[in-house]
């Protein structure tokens, strides 16, 4: 895998780990997780950056919130079911993962502490670069989402914002893509 700690739209990928219905209300300040990760989502479709949707144990937590599916659009495929916290543990991530053929992922998602911090360490022991964008993570907990970003930090993970990863994407200003990125950030 490709070593690096700069995003480009032609090697980058979005995952969005398990923003559902039944956990999203018990998340602290849940409404700006959801609207990061939905700014993050449209502008990956405007930067072509392909997008995998996880659900954690769906039967019980519920689907992907409607706002995320329909932000994802037309892409919106089935989402990866998991039983394992880290994405790392389900074989159809790993192989989604594989055949997208991208190192650098952008993770936004729920909860911070555990399936999304899982989901970095998985990431970096199979050699890509986990990017969180800690605006567009949460947990019920303030602490257990700032620790983990913490430990996600130690452990190698490129910490950002949305916002500063829409641009680090989008590279220079005064293109068509550049104009609907504007849209999506304002």
């Amino acid at each position: 895998m490709a070593v690096g700690h700069r995003l480009r739209s032609d090697d980058a990928l979005l995952v969005v780990v398990d923003i559902q219905e039944r956990l999203l209300p018990k998340i602290e300040d849940g409404q700006s997780v959801v609207e990061a990760a939905i700014r993050l989502i449209r502008a990956a479709r405007v930067l072509d950056v392909p997008i995998l949707v996880t659900e954690q144990y769906p039967k019980g937590i519920g689907p992907t919130i409607g706002p995320i599916r329909e932000a994802v659009g037309e892409g919106f495929r089935r989402p990866i079911e998991k039983m394992t916290f880290g994405c790392g543990g389900a074989p159809e991530f790993v192989s989604a993962l594989a055949a997208a053929n991208r190192t650098r992922v952008l993770l936004v998602g729920i909860e911070a502490h555990v399936c999304v911090q899982q989901t970095a360490l998985d990431l970096l022991d199979l050699g890509y670069v986990p990017f969180v964008c800690a605006d567009a993570v949460g947990s019920r907990r303030r602490v257990d989402r700032d620790t983990a970003i913490d430990r996600m930090r130690q452990a190698g993970a490129v910490i950002t914002t949305t916002e500063s990863a829409i641009f680090e994407l989008a590279i220079r200003a005064g293109t068509e893509s550049f104009r609907e990125l504007l849209k999506i950030v304002k």
